[in-house]
């Protein structure tokens, strides 16, 4: 399951964002994305886990929860090139 993480502080890395989740399931994957120019993180990112009743469960338990300072944004991640309208 792909999960997005909005609304995330500059100052979060990869490595808390896989702890915060790890603790609802395995994470194979965790990326804060990053700025080309700035090299500073554009404040979201994405993470993986297999086992999608897991991702769930992070889903509904880190959705608004303040990490950081900043309430997080959190749920399941669209397809690519998928638009709202």
């Amino acid at each position: 399951m792909n999960i997005y993480v909005g609304n995330l502080a500059y100052s979060v890395t990869e490595e808390q964002l896989q702890s915060a989740f790890s603790r609802f399931g395995k994470v194979s994957k965790a990326a804060v994305i990053m700025d080309r120019v700035t090299n500073r993180s554009k404040g979201f990112g994405f993470v993986e886990m297999d086992d999608s009743n897991e991702g769930k469960s992070a889903v509904a338990a880190l959705n608004g929860s303040e990490i950081g300072g900043r309430a997080w944004k959190v749920n399941e991640a669209k397809p690519r090139g998928t638009s709202r309208w």
